[in-house]
Protein backbone atom coordinates (compact mmCIF):
# COMPACT_ATOMS: atom_id res chain seq x y z
CA UNK A 1 0.00 0.00 0.00
CA UNK A 2 0.92 3.20 -0.46
CA UNK A 3 0.59 6.24 1.57
CA UNK A 4 -1.95 9.19 0.02
CA UNK A 5 0.23 12.35 -0.65
CA UNK A 6 -2.46 14.01 -2.18
CA UNK A 7 -2.99 17.95 -0.34
CA UNK A 8 -5.80 17.48 2.14
CA UNK A 9 -9.11 19.81 0.91
CA UNK A 10 -9.08 23.15 2.42
CA UNK A 11 -12.25 22.56 4.78
CA UNK A 12 -10.91 20.22 7.16
CA UNK A 13 -7.95 23.11 7.95
CA UNK A 14 -7.64 24.46 11.48
CA UNK A 15 -7.00 28.29 10.00
CA UNK A 16 -9.50 28.14 6.89
CA UNK A 17 -12.13 27.33 9.28
CA UNK A 18 -11.35 30.12 12.27
CA UNK A 19 -11.25 32.12 9.28
CA UNK A 20 -14.43 31.60 7.79
CA UNK A 21 -16.69 31.50 10.93
CA UNK A 22 -14.88 34.63 12.48
CA UNK A 23 -15.93 36.33 8.97
CA UNK A 24 -19.63 35.27 9.51
CA UNK A 25 -19.39 36.58 12.94
CA UNK A 26 -17.93 39.68 12.17
CA UNK A 27 -20.54 40.31 9.49
CA UNK A 28 -23.68 39.18 12.42
CA UNK A 29 -22.28 41.34 14.60
CA UNK A 30 -21.79 44.50 12.20
CA UNK A 31 -25.21 44.14 11.39
CA UNK A 32 -26.30 43.77 14.94
CA UNK A 33 -24.00 46.68 16.18
CA UNK A 34 -24.81 49.03 13.14
CA UNK A 35 -28.35 50.72 14.85
CA UNK A 36 -25.72 51.59 17.79
CA UNK A 37 -23.74 53.46 15.26
CA UNK A 38 -20.58 51.52 17.13
CA UNK A 39 -18.50 48.73 15.02
CA UNK A 40 -17.06 45.73 16.89
CA UNK A 41 -13.78 47.51 18.16
CA UNK A 42 -15.50 50.41 19.12
CA UNK A 43 -17.37 48.55 21.23
CA UNK A 44 -14.02 46.90 22.78
CA UNK A 45 -13.20 50.00 23.38
CA UNK A 46 -16.05 51.21 25.60
CA UNK A 47 -16.17 48.15 27.49
CA UNK A 48 -12.84 48.39 28.64
CA UNK A 49 -13.02 51.43 29.67
CA UNK A 50 -16.30 50.67 31.79
CA UNK A 51 -14.23 48.19 33.68
CA UNK A 52 -14.19 50.14 36.65
CA UNK A 53 -10.82 51.60 37.12
CA UNK A 54 -9.71 55.47 35.32
CA UNK A 55 -7.28 53.69 32.57
CA UNK A 56 -5.09 55.91 30.18
CA UNK A 57 -5.23 55.25 26.32
CA UNK A 58 -1.70 53.49 26.92
CA UNK A 59 -3.70 51.49 29.48
CA UNK A 60 -6.84 50.69 27.13
CA UNK A 61 -4.45 49.67 23.96
CA UNK A 62 -2.41 47.36 26.34
CA UNK A 63 -5.66 45.77 27.51
CA UNK A 64 -7.36 45.19 23.83
CA UNK A 65 -4.03 44.32 21.90
CA UNK A 66 -3.84 47.43 19.37
CA UNK A 67 -0.62 50.12 18.83
CA UNK A 68 -1.04 53.47 20.32
CA UNK A 69 -1.92 55.01 17.17
CA UNK A 70 -5.04 52.61 16.63
CA UNK A 71 -6.24 53.85 20.02
CA UNK A 72 -5.60 57.68 19.54
CA UNK A 73 -7.74 56.95 16.22
CA UNK A 74 -10.43 54.94 18.06
CA UNK A 75 -10.90 57.32 20.93
CA UNK A 76 -10.74 60.36 18.81
CA UNK A 77 -13.67 58.84 16.77
CA UNK A 78 -15.40 58.09 19.99
CA UNK A 79 -15.00 61.41 21.68
CA UNK A 80 -16.59 62.89 18.22
CA UNK A 81 -19.68 60.77 18.82
CA UNK A 82 -20.25 61.83 22.14
CA UNK A 83 -19.13 58.32 23.81
CA UNK A 84 -16.00 59.04 26.01
CA UNK A 85 -14.03 62.04 27.20
CA UNK A 86 -10.52 62.70 27.73
CA UNK A 87 -9.40 64.33 31.22
CA UNK A 88 -5.86 64.43 32.08
CA UNK A 89 -4.74 62.51 34.84
CA UNK A 90 -4.03 64.39 38.28
CA UNK A 91 -1.37 62.27 39.31
CA UNK A 92 0.36 62.74 35.71
CA UNK A 93 -0.86 65.45 33.59
CA UNK A 94 1.29 63.79 30.40
CA UNK A 95 -1.62 60.99 30.51
CA UNK A 96 -5.12 61.22 29.46
CA UNK A 97 -7.49 59.04 31.62
CA UNK A 98 -10.61 58.16 29.41
CA UNK A 99 -14.02 57.97 30.38
CA UNK A 100 -17.42 57.04 28.97
CA UNK A 101 -20.21 59.74 29.21
CA UNK A 102 -23.24 58.82 30.31
CA UNK A 103 -24.42 58.17 26.85
CA UNK A 104 -21.38 56.69 25.78
CA UNK A 105 -22.56 54.03 28.77
CA UNK A 106 -26.01 53.97 27.47
CA UNK A 107 -24.33 53.08 24.26
CA UNK A 108 -22.23 50.26 25.92
CA UNK A 109 -25.23 48.63 27.81
CA UNK A 110 -27.53 48.53 24.43
CA UNK A 111 -24.78 47.46 22.08
CA UNK A 112 -23.36 45.08 24.16
CA UNK A 113 -26.79 43.34 24.43
CA UNK A 114 -27.00 43.17 20.35
CA UNK A 115 -23.71 41.82 20.63
CA UNK A 116 -24.65 38.94 22.66
CA UNK A 117 -27.84 38.36 21.26
CA UNK A 118 -26.10 37.99 17.74
CA UNK A 119 -23.88 36.08 19.22
CA UNK A 120 -26.02 33.50 20.82
CA UNK A 121 -27.81 33.11 17.78
CA UNK A 122 -24.53 32.55 15.90
CA UNK A 123 -23.39 29.37 17.80
CA UNK A 124 -27.53 28.44 18.52
CA UNK A 125 -26.30 25.38 16.04
CA UNK A 126 -24.01 24.06 18.44
CA UNK A 127 -26.15 23.80 21.07
CA UNK A 128 -25.47 25.70 24.26
CA UNK A 129 -22.80 23.06 26.19
CA UNK A 130 -20.73 22.58 22.73
CA UNK A 131 -21.19 26.60 22.68
CA UNK A 132 -19.81 26.87 26.38
CA UNK A 133 -17.04 24.22 25.58
CA UNK A 134 -16.13 25.76 22.10
CA UNK A 135 -16.05 29.14 24.11
CA UNK A 136 -13.89 27.96 26.99
CA UNK A 137 -11.15 25.99 24.46
CA UNK A 138 -10.63 29.73 22.97
CA UNK A 139 -10.20 31.04 26.36
CA UNK A 140 -7.35 28.45 26.85
CA UNK A 141 -5.99 29.28 23.82
CA UNK A 142 -5.93 32.94 24.39
CA UNK A 143 -4.49 32.71 27.88
CA UNK A 144 -1.80 30.00 26.14
CA UNK A 145 -0.68 32.96 23.88
CA UNK A 146 -0.74 36.12 26.21
CA UNK A 147 1.49 33.62 28.69
CA UNK A 148 3.90 33.94 25.96
CA UNK A 149 4.20 37.51 25.50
Amino acid sequence: MTADTSPLPVEPRLGHLLARVHARLARASALALARHGVDGQELAVLAVLACGEPLSQVEAAGRLGVDRTTMVALIDGLEDHGLVVRRRNVQDRRKNIVGLTPYGEECLRHAEGARLAAERRFLAPLGEETAATLLRALQVLVAEDRGRE
